[in-house]
């Protein structure tokens, strides 16, 4: 399997100077392929960098957390905001513990701390180990279809879709296995409790995969630096994807916001 991770950045080495830095880093399905309408939002308003992890079944969150922070340092970039979506906000954490990239903020998208149903994910985890490549595969193929409807009117995310398509195998099913394995496993909450970098997040509506409420009340009670929580009624737990300009526009606005600002609201 590939074990190499991959960057895209839009946005030079000169606009960084007078751009924000944004770090996405993707839910499970690992890559760039679900961000193409946010991204189309937020160009020219920040520097985004992209990237698409490797298929590795032997990597540690803080082995991904080393490869991202290598990968960036290649490319000059040491510092910037991280997006973490779903399964990418542990890797935020994971980044955050060995604090060699200097965040300057953190924004959750569909993200969590430890996941408020962590039993759930290793039955999930079990379940996606019993069903066979195929049938994943056709699963995902499904979900794809279905968002090739959602989103018919956006020829950016559409274009996405057939990038997500194109790269999807019957490996991806055992990678979805051992993230889940990673997942269950976590427990970050020790760090996010003494962070110094401010923390947003953001949730659809409805999120049958993490229960945004459960997040919410133990970031309000636990994480000092928590400043915003918002959620986008018609959006689901692919919240940067299915509430796109909402999502960037509050986005946009936090990262531009002054360091004083009040902490979440309601």
């Amino acid at each position: 399997m590939d074990e190499k991770l991959q960057l895209r950045i839009y946005g030079d080495a000169s606009s960084e100077r007078a751009l924000p830095t944004l770090v996405y880093l993707p839910g499970m399905h690992g890559d760039w392929t679900l961000i193409g309408g946010f991204r189309s939002h937020v160009l020219g308003r920040v520097r985004f960098v992209e990237m698409a992890y490797p298929r590795t079944l032997t990597w540690s969150l803080d082995d991904y957390a080393a490869a991202i922070e290598e990968a960036l340092a290649q490319q000059g970039i040491t510092s910037g905001w991280l997006l973490g979506e779903s399964f990418g906000s542990q890797l935020v954490w994971a980044l955050l513990a060995r604090g060699k990239f200097q965040a300057q903020g953190v924004i959750l998208a569909g993200g969590f701390v430890r996941h408020p149903a962590h039993r759930f994910m290793r039955l999930m985890e079990k379940f996606t180990g019993m069903i066979s490549g195929r049938i994943f595969v056709k699963i995902v193929f499904g979900y794809a279809k279905i968002s090739r409807y959602r989103y018919r009117d956006s020829p950016e995310t559409l274009a996405s879709l057939d990038e997500f398509i194109a790269r999807r195998s019957p490996a991806d099913k055992q990678v979805a296995q051992y993230r889940l394995r990673l997942v269950a496993r976590y427990d970050p909450r020790p760090v996010v409790r003494v962070i110094k970098v401010p923390v947003y997040g953001l949730a659809g509506f409805l999120d049958p995969i993490v229960p945004w409420p459960l997040v919410r009340r133990w970031l309000k009670w636990y994480c000092p630096t928590l400043r915003d929580f918002k959620v986008i009624r018609r959006a689901d737990h692919n919240v940067l994807n299915t509430g796109t300009k909402e999502s960037a526009q509050w986005i946009l606005k936090w990262i531009n916001a002054p360091a004083t600002r009040a902490r979440a609201s309601g």
